[in-house]
């Protein structure tokens, strides 16, 4: 479980309460720490394909104009 935390790319703070809950039996709290961390990484993620979104259009912008002799 830790090694599976770890690979998600929980942090120490996270994987402390993860198994402070799992401990406790709190699965709701277990669930609700993942979700949030679950969350995170998709913002990351979706910040991420905004910069390939603007790259991609520079890239096409230029090989228009490459194409046109500009």
């Amino acid at each position: 479980m830790f090694q599976n935390l770890k690979d998600a790319g929980c942090g120490p703070d996270i994987i402390e309460d993860f198994l402070l809950y799992f401990d406790r039996e709190q699965k709701e709290e277990q669930i609700t720490l993942l979700e949030k961390h679950r969350r995170e990484l998709l913002n990351v993620v979706h910040k991420a394909e905004k910069k390939i979104y603007c790259l991609d259009y520079l890239i096409y912008q230029i090989k228009n104009e490459k194409e046109r002799g500009i």
